[in-house]
Formats: structure tokens, sequence, C-alpha cells
């Protein structure tokens, strides 16, 4: 896929925010003793995997950390493969919209944000961090657990599904956005019972005032039951491990 003619003239941001606080529930017995970005997909931890499909651009990760961080803190250090990490504690699980908001202290203007514990494509994440503002989504013949992105004939977000209903085919939100300092003027949108707060409705209310870019992706492996971790590797095996991300950091 191209990019269109609409794609930002800015750079591409320079700070990464990579959510990493959650316990992984659906994923127990294996996040009993370990969070759930550092199970191993291809005899590396998931984090690791979603730091190298970064565009080599951004040279800064802030990673979101919670239960059991210190076995992500030990590992990564400060420094990795040639990027600044710093950390931050989301010590309330408050879904997906305060993480922005628990890292909002180190930002800067603009930046990305994605799931720390799914696997995405480098090409995928490098043509949507050339738009402004951006969400990354991806084309499925049944959407699962998945909520679904509306757009309009431009291509523009229009909304994002609440209820995520299933078995529906549609434009599927993969957790990856392109945002900015423009975002901490929406009021987080609660989601739920209301004590969590989603980051893709609150970009979605942001999407009303602002032009948000839906990318589609080309593939995406989400992880969150024990059964995944199989097909996972295979999904690594035939995307990835060809040589990808050996190629970008190079």
């Amino acid at each position: 896929m191209s990019l269109d003619k609409e794609k930002t003239k800015s750079s591409i941001p320079r700070q990464a925010v990579l959510m990493a606080a959650g316990r992984g529930q659906r994923l127990r017995p294996l996040t009993d003793e370990q969070p759930k970005p550092m199970i191993q997909i291809a005899g590396r931890p998931i984090l690791e995997w979603s730091i190298d499909a970064l565009p080599p651009e951004i040279k800064e990760v802030i990673v979101v950390v919670g239960y059991l961080k210190e076995q992500i803190t030990e590992h990564f250090g400060e420094h990795w493969h040639g990027r600044s990490i710093r950390y931050v504690v989301q010590t309330e699980l408050k879904g997906t919209g305060h993480v922005v908001h628990v890292a909002r202290p180190l930002l800067d203007h603009r930046f990305m944000v994605l799931n720390g514990d799914d696997l995405y494509l480098p090409a995928d994440l490098q043509r949507l961090a050339c738009y402004e503002l951006a969400a990354l989504g991806l084309r499925l013949a049944d959407n699962g657990r998945f909520g679904l992105l509306s757009i309009d004939e431009n291509g523009y977000l229009t909304g994002v599904s609440r209820d995520e209903p299933q078995g529906l085919g549609g434009l599927v939100n993969i957790g990856a956005y392109v945002i900015d300092q423009r975002f901490f003027d929406y009021d987080l949108v609660p989601i739920g019972d209301g004590s969590e707060f989603g980051l893709p409705h609150t970009i979605s209310s942001m999407a009303q005032r602002e032009k948000v870019k839906v990318v589609e992706a080309e593939s995406w492996f989400p992880i969150g039951y024990p059964q995944d971790i199989k097909m996972a590797t295979e999904w690594m095996r035939e995307h990835i491990i060809k040589g990808d991300i050996q190629q970008i950091n190079k």
C-alpha cells in the first residue's frame, strides 16, 4: 500500500509509548509469574518484537509498566538497540486512555502509541507514522472480540464501536496510533462500567474536530490466550523473521 497525497508534512515522531502495564488475565497461567509483554514468541519476549518493529526514527520509547514491572525494567534497562528507554508506572489500571495521561509528563508534541503485547509489521508502523494524526486498522471478515473503526469516503476516522459486536466484517482497531498534545484537550471517554477510559474512543471523540487518518495494515497478530502462542510463532516466522526487522535495525 502506498501513502496517499494527504500524508503529513511533519517528520516521523521521535517518541513512542508502549502500553505494558496489564495483568494478561486471559493468558493465565502463563502470566501468573511474568507480565504478558515478557512472554516469549520465537525465542524473544513480545515487547522486544514490539520495540524493534518501531520506525528507526523513533529514538525514545516510554514503556508504561505495572504488573511485575521489575521484569521489564531489568530486561530492557535504559537503552535497547540504540533507543533510549524510559518507564512510567500505571498504578491503577484505568484503561488505555489513562495510559497516555500517565505518560504525559515525558511526551513531546507528537508521538506514537501502541500495545506492547501485540505483534505488528514494521512496514505498517512506518506508514502509520507518516500521518499527523492516525490510527491503524486491519480489514477482517470477522472482528471477533475487537472493536471496529468507521471511516468516511476519504479514509478519516468517524467512529469506534463501543459494544464490540462480534461476527461482523470490517476495519478492526488494532491498537496503534499517532497523536499529539491536542489529545489532552479532550475528556477521556469512559467505557464498560465507567471505571476505565478508552484510548480509541477518546481519539474518536477527537476525530469529530480533528482529521484522524485510518491507515490499513497488511497484517497483525494479537495474543490473548495460551493457545495463541504457537500461532504467533508461526506468524512471526512468516512475516518478521524473514528479515524485515533485521533490515530496519542495521
